[in-house]
C-alpha cells in the first residue's frame, strides 16, 4: 500500500523538535489532496524523513492522535482520519511552520486579487510603496461548507508578481511566499483583538451583524526587517479560540 508523503521541514533547534514535526505533519495532512493515501509511513521512516529520533517522532504522532487527526492500529499502521473536522483553535509557538499549520486545513476561495493603494492603517508597514497587491480569500469548513474566516493579504508588488493565484486556493500565503516564491521570512508578529462584525464581515462569515469576531493582524518580515506581507484575518468568534504558548 502506498503511504502518504509529508512535506519537508527545516528544524529550528530553539523550539521543541516534537512540536515542529507535529505541526509540519499536521499542515501536510490538512493540506493534502483527496487523492492522497491515508496511510502514513512507519515511525522509523517518518523519523528519518524529518531527521529526528524515533522517540521524538512518536511524541509528535501522539500529539496528532490526541487531536484526532490520525489513528494508530497495532500491526496495521498509522492512518489519517478522513472525516476529521478542520475547525481547530489557533495556536502559535513562534515558528513559521506553526503559522503554516495554523493556516492550513480549510477550503479556500479566492474572492479577488489585484493592486490597491496602501490602506491608511497599514501605511507604517509600507512607507516606500504607493500600492500593494491585495488577495481576498474566504475559508470554509471542508466538511460543512460553513464560512470560518475571511483573510486579506497585502503583499509587496515585486513578490506578488511571482505568485500564482491558484496556489493560494491550496496553500496559505506564508507557505506560498516561503516555499514557492522563495522569500526570506525571518519573523512574523501577530496581534489578536476582539471586535464586532461590520456589515461586510457579517455577510461573508454568515453571522449576525455585530457578532463577536477575532481580528488578527500578522506582519511578515524578511531578514533585513522589510515587511513582505500584512495579513488581516477575521475569524468567527463562535468557532475559534486563540492560545499562545511561550517557551523559555
Amino acid at each position: 500500500m502506498t503511504s502518504f508523503a509529508p512535506d519537508s521541514i527545516v528544524l529550528n533547534r530553539k523550539l521543541p523538535l516534537w512540536y515542529q514535526v507535529s505541526q509540519s505533519l499536521r499542515a501536510s495532512i490538512l493540506g493534502r489532496s483527496p487523492r492522497d493515501p491515508l496511510r502514513l509511513p512507519t515511525e522509523e521512516r517518518l523519523a528519518q524523513h524529518y531527521g529526528v529520533s524515533v522517540l521524538t517522532m512518536r511524541q509528535a504522532l501522539k500529539e496528532l492522535e490526541d487531536e484526532g487527526l490520525i489513528s494508530r492500529h497495532r500491526r496495521r499502521g498509522t492512518f489519517i482520519e478522513p472525516g476529521v473536522r478542520r475547525g481547530a483553535p489557533v495556536r502559535l509557538l513562534g515558528s513559521v511552520d506553526a503559522i503554516v499549520a495554523q493556516q492550513s486545513g480549510m477550503t479556500a476561495e479566492l474572492l479577488a486579487h489585484g493592486p490597491v493603494p496602501v490602506p491608511p492603517e497599514l501605511a507604517e508597514y509600507f512607507p516606500d510603496l504607493p500600492e500593494v497587491a491585495a488577495y481576498h480569500r474566504l475559508r470554509s469548513d471542508e466538511k460543512t461548507g460553513e464560512p470560518t474566516n475571511h483573510a486579506v493579504n497585502h503583499v509587496r508588488p515585486d513578490l506578488a508578481a511571482l505568485i500564482d493565484a491558484e496556489d493560494l486556493v491550496r496553500w496559505p500565503m506564508t507557505k506560498v511566499l516561503r516555499d514557492v516564491v522563495g522569500a526570506d521570512i525571518s519573523r512574523i508578529t501577530d496581534t489578536v483583538e476582539a471586535r464586532l462584525a461590520d456589515p461586510e464581515t457579517a455577510r461573508l462569515l454568515e453571522v449576525p451583524l455585530l457578532s463577536p469576531i477575532l481580528h488578527y493582524t500578522g506582519v511578515t518580515y524578511d531578514g533585513a526587517g522589510r515587511v513582505l506581507d500584512v495579513a488581516v484575518i477575521h475569524y468567527r468568534g463562535d468557532r475559534f479560540s486563540f492560545t499562545v504558548t511561550l517557551d523559555a
